[in-house]
């Protein structure tokens, strides 16, 4: 990403979303699920059924399968609550614009906050477990603390929600898959959900701005589509989430919500083609040698000469065109020097 980039973005995306509330949804048609009472949200568009035990792990980031979602659907996932911090705030948006998400629950937090989980469970959202302490080395870890880690996880969801109240989905901390941890939800009927996008939302250097860009530009590599793997415990996401809804709107995705099949509640019909995540064609760029490149820079610096502005845009006459100019002939002299020796050695 180039310089001030994001920032130039994040405003259109302020004047697009603003200019789309004024008009009240006449230039956007998004799907609204019919129980939400709110004419402008976004809304859920459908519901995805899934059998765990026929898809054991989904997410194109490290597996061939994946939701099987069309053209400019998503599913939103969150990672890490509940906290204080974060998870109240974005229920609350989630509610205002009618979005069921699935929720990676880790077990500790849920015992320190019951009535936040008890939140998420009440506005009908998907809820899956991120294992009991969160560790970040289960890629490495014995099978026993696999084990522990996973269904202490479970245990302590279902000790605030009730019996069964836990989804079969489950996210390893930091994605740090190992065979054993595929092996053993396998054999438990765990589905195990990887993601298809990641906005890097964890990282402390990111704004919300970066937030907003990774996932767009993230979701259209992946051809509009794809699970999206957030979290609601960071400032930062909680900012970027109104923002990022409303340009996803903007653009015409929609929200898709995922839930378990049970006895009452059969899977969605698919076709197994279906779930394989396939990765959009990209062009191919036309293979330069290295006399085109030659020929590239001459014509740049050519260019810059004719221009009087250089690589920077730092106009000619002013000190750091002089400094800049003054740099390239030095590296030019120096690398004829090294010609000359080179030829002089053989």
């Amino acid at each position: 990403m180039l310089p001030g980039t994001a920032r130039g973005f994040v405003g259109d995306m302020r004047l697009a979303a603003f200019l789309a509330l004024a008009l009240a949804g006449a230039a956007l048609s998004p799907a609204i699920a019919a129980e939400c009472a709110n004419p402008d949200a976004i809304g859920t568009s459908r519901t995805i059924v899934v059998d765990p035990t026929e898809h054991p792990r989904v997410g194109s980031f490290q597996y061939a399968e994946s939701i099987p979602l069309n053209a400019r659907e998503i599913v939103l996932t969150l990672d890490d609550g509940p906290r204080p911090k974060g998870t109240a705030d974005v229920l609350d948006i989630l509610a205002a614009e009618c979005i069921k998400a699935t929720y990676f629950i880790i077990g500790r937090n849920a015992r320190e906050f019951p009535d936040l989980l008890k939140r998420v469970q009440a506005a009908g959202h998907t809820i899956g477990t991120h294992t009991q302490n969160h560790p970040l080395f289960l890629d490495r870890a014995a099978p026993a603390r696999i084990e522990k880690e996973v269904q202490d996880g479970i245990a302590s969801v279902e000790s605030v929600l009730g019996p069964g109240s836990a989804a079969p989905f489950v996210r390893i901390p930091g994605l740090l898959r190992s065979d054993s941890a595929e092996a053993y939800l396998a054999s438990k009927g765990l589905m195990l959900w990887s993601t298809d996008v990641v906005a890097h939302d964890w990282k402390r250097s990111i704004n919300e701005a970066g937030i907003v860009r990774r996932a767009i530009d993230r979701l259209e590599a992946k051809g509009n589509r794809g699970i999206l793997l957030l979290h609601d415990i960071h400032p930062r996401t909680v900012a970027a989430l109104p923002l990022l809804l409303r340009e996803l709107k903007r653009r015409g995705y929609r929200f898709v919500h995922v839930t378990p099949a049970t006895p009452d509640n059969p899977k969605t019909p698919t076709e197994p083609e279906q779930w394989v995540f396939k990765e959009p064609q990209r062009t191919v760029l036309p293979m330069l040698t290295l006399s085109d490149l030659r020929d590239l820079n001459t014509n740049l610096i050519e260019q810059i000469q004719m221009s009087g502005v250089d690589f920077c845009g730092n106009k000619k006459g002013s000190a750091l065109f002089h400094r800049a100019s003054s740099k390239r002939l030095a590296a030019k002299q120096r690398a004829g020097a090294r010609r000359v020796a080179a030829r002089h050695s053989d």
